[in-house]
C-alpha cells in the first residue's frame, strides 16, 4: 500500500537540484489540475447546453479524450518525488539503513529502465501521429499534442528517478539514516501529525519526523 512520506533537505547540490526540480514538477501538476477544472466547466456547459438549449458542446468526447493525457501524466514526477505512488511497504517498512537504501536503489533502477522504454515507445507513437496527421473522429481534433505529453512527462519522471538514484547511492556511501531528496516513510503518529498540521495550518507546530 502507499505510505506517508517526507522529503528532507540540506544545503547540498543534490538537495538544491531536488528543490529546483520540485518547482517544475509542482507547476506541471498545477497544469494538470487546471485541465481537470476546465473539463469540469466543459462538462457543465455541455450538460446545461443540452438541457436548456438542446445544443451540446461540439466534439465534447474528443476534447475529453485528448485532455485525459494531460491530467493523467503531468503529475507523475511530482507523485514520485512525494512517494505517493502505490507500493507495498509490508517488507520495506521493516528495513533500515544501508539494506533499505539498497532495496530502494534497485527498485528505482528498475523503474528507470521501464520508464526509458516507455519514453521511447510513446515518442514513436507521437511521431507517427504527427507525421500522418492523426485526428479525432468527431471534429478532427489533432491528437499529437496529447500524445506528445506522454513522452515529455515520462522524461521528467526519468530525471526525477535519476535524482533519487543519486540520493540512494549517497545514502549507501554515507550510511545516513535520513538522506535528502528521497521520500522517507513516516510512522503512523508522524503521518497523523502531518495531516493535522496540513488541516490546521499554523495552529499546530511541525511534528513530521521520518522513520
Amino acid at each position: 500500500m502507499a505510505g506517508s512520506h517526507t522529503v528532507l533537505q540540506d544545503d547540498s547540490l543534490l538537495s538544491r537540484l531536488d528543490r529546483w526540480f520540485f518547482k517544475l514538477e509542482s507547476a506541471l501538476t498545477l497544469a494538470g489540475g487546471i485541465v481537470i477544472f476546465l473539463l469540469v466547466l466543459l462538462a457543465t456547459t455541455n450538460v446545461l447546453g443540452r438541457w436548456i438549449f438542446s445544443l451540446p458542446v461540439s466534439g465534447y468526447i474528443d476534447w475529453v479524450e485528448q485532455s485525459m493525457a494531460f491530467f493523467a501524466f503531468l503529475g507523475l514526477a511530482y507523485t514520485q518525488r512525494e512517494g505517493g505512488h502505490i507500493r507495498m511497504d509490508v517488507v520495506v517498512g521493516h528495513l533500515h539503513g544501508r539494506v533499505l537504501w539498497l532495496i530502494e536503489l534497485l527498485s528505482t533502477l528498475l523503474m528507470l529502465a521501464v520508464t526509458l522504454i516507455l519514453v521511447t515507445g510513446s515518442f514513436l507513437h507521437f511521431q507517427r501521429a504527427y507525421q500522418i496527421g492523426d485526428s479525432s473522429l468527431d471534429i478532427n481534433l489533432p491528437v499529437w499534442p496529447a500524445k506528445l505529453v506522454v513522452p515529455v512527462a515520462l522524461s521528467i519522471l526519468a530525471l526525477r528517478l535519476l535524482l533519487q538514484i543519486w540520493g540512494y547511492v549517497r545514502a549507501l556511501i554515507q550510511g545516513n539514516d535520513n538522506p535528502v531528496a528521497v521520500p522517507l516513510i513516516e510512522d503512523a503518529a508522524a503521518a497523523a501529525a502531518a495531516e493535522a498540521e496540513a488541516l490546521m495550518g499554523d495552529d499546530l507546530p511541525p511534528q513530521r519526523t521520518p522513520r
